[in-house]
């Protein structure tokens, strides 16, 4: 076999893995060599598992060679720390919890780990996925870009993003409950996908509230979003919102969409923040490789934009959130060792009233409803994924602690409307500006039509939408 093992995509490492071409074990060891090589910089992961993940690869050989066989069988993979995985540290990017292990899978993670997938670690995260960068008290540093590593790889998935760019996991397990899947594939030239609400059931302690985080993949290509989307699409017994798929993500990518009539905005929706003029060549480029695929594309302004209004129902609401997980999960004598945006959000949502949360739900409800009804008509939405590239390490916090809301909804405000609506949502790569940083596109999809939009997706990428570019430290 030619060339590094993490060059193959992890749908040729499953084809390689069942023809006997090359063992889990060989594999498994070639992505924690490059962990152990590599992730200083990073800061991808917040805890390895060799002895675990050699074990579950010496079986999985066992497995293959006893001729059985499962969808990710032998392949390695990581687990965002937000997410519980039996039998290994699972700290919510929490110093508090930072010797918490759990009983019991959450739901996905189960999943994935019954398909054979091999566990080699936990993603890191942002504490309590509350922030759309990611750099927390547990793995002691930020996790970074490998296309710059002075500037973030975005969050709360950053660790899975950043992980999969610099060619430390084939692929990866992630969550969005405002864009937090496709910022950070945005920021390391990843597809992200968010699916609709209800296909994949998701734990993450930061939902309970209104249901708009979904977990979904962070890959390289469609085609390996597509098979880690097919495992995970199993919703729990008793999800109110769950759905199953008519037939495999896998199989409906081979075909071509039929044509379809897409709106497309390169506004960000955040008075003041116009997108960066890389960002708007993005979507322009995307929408007239769009119109010579034979699709329809109309111009329109963006539906309803991100005031005040909206912006304040925002932070009340991932408060509340913050606090319901807070309380529930770190003990008061412990509360000290929380980060200082995570005890402002717990401080505030202490505050609330039921009034507060139920007038801030009724104004995001009501904005989401009008990009539903904008968009009526339509098939796809195009848009910029972020304001502008990645930033660099510390913008967030550069106006205070108190300023960090509102700097994450300049640079992320494409993103959250999409997970109020419960819409499917895919972030692309585009294309690295003069300075070598990823740009992205986001392409959003009507309500369980999860199968078309990665067929768009698809057809998109074979169209030449991005170049298959790595960041320096692929080759080492």
């Amino acid at each position: 076999m030619s060339g590094a093992l993490h060059d193959l995509s992890a749908a040729a490492q499953l084809r390689a893995l069942r023809a006997g071409e090359v063992s889990s074990r060989e594999l498994t060891r070639h992505y924690l060599d490059r962990i152990e090589k590599l992730d200083d910089e990073l800061g991808a992961f917040a805890t390895v598992t060799p002895e675990l993940a050699t074990a579950e690869a010496t079986h999985a050989d066992a497995r293959i060679a006893a001729g059985e066989w499962s969808p990710l069988l032998g392949l390695p993979i990581g687990i965002k720390d937000l997410y519980a995985t039996a039998g290994v540290r699972t700290t919510f990017g929490c110093a508090a919890l930072a010797e918490f292990v759990p009983p019991a899978d959450a739901w996905t993670a189960g999943l994935l780990r019954k398909a054979g997938a091999v566990l080699v670690g936990k993603t890191n995260t942002a504490e309590f996925g509350a922030t759309c960068f990611t750099d927390n008290d547990v793995a002691g540093r930020a996790t970074v870009t490998p296309y710059d590593p002075t500037r973030y790889a975005s969050g709360s998935s950053g660790g899975a993003a950043a992980a999969v760019a610099a060619g430390l996991l084939p692929l990866a397990q992630a969550g969005d409950g405002a864009g937090s899947t496709r910022t950070p594939a945005a920021t390391c030239h990843l597809v992200g996908v968010k699916p609709s609400r209800g296909l994949v059931t998701s734990a993450e302690p930061t939902t309970s509230l209104i249901s708009t985080t979904a977990e979904g993949p962070i890959a390289r290509t469609v085609e390996d979003a597509a098979l880690l989307l097919d495992v995970m699409a199993q919703p729990a017994p008793g999800d109110p919102y769950g759905w199953r798929p008519d037939g495999r993500f896998a199989d409906a990518i081979a075909v071509a969409p039929r044509p379809l009539r897409i709106a497309m905005w390169t506004e960000t929706g955040v008075d003041g923040r116009d997108a960066h003029p890389e960002a708007v060549h993005a979507v322009q480029r995307a929408g007239k490789l769009l119109q010579e695929l034979g699709h329809e594309l109309h111009q329109v302004a963006i539906p309803a934009r991100c005031a005040e209004p909206v912006a304040s129902a925002l932070r009340t609401m991932f408060a509340y959130a913050v606090n319901a997980v807070v309380s529930a999960a770190v003990p008061a004598d412990r509360e000290h060792l929380l980060l200082p945006y995570t005890r402002l959000l717990h401080t505030a949502g202490r505050a609330l009233r039921g009034s507060d949360v139920v007038r801030s739900q009724t104004v995001l409800a009501r904005y989401a409803s009008t990009f539903l009804a904008a968009l009526h008509g339509y098939d796809v939405a195009l848009t910029p994924v972020t304001s502008g590239p990645p930033v660099p390490l510390g913008h967030f916090h550069a106006d205070g602690v108190a300023g960090v809301a509102d700097a994450m909804l300049a640079w992320s405000a494409p993103t959250p409307w999409a997970n109020l609506t419960g819409q499917p949502a895919v972030a692309l790569p585009s294309h690295l500006d003069s300075d070598g940083l990823p740009f992205g596109v986001q392409i959003v999809g009507r309500r369980q039509h999860d199968a078309e939009l990665l067929a768009l997706a698809t057809q998109l990428e074979h169209a030449g939408l991005w170049n298959d570019v790595h960041p320096p430290c692929w080759s080492q």
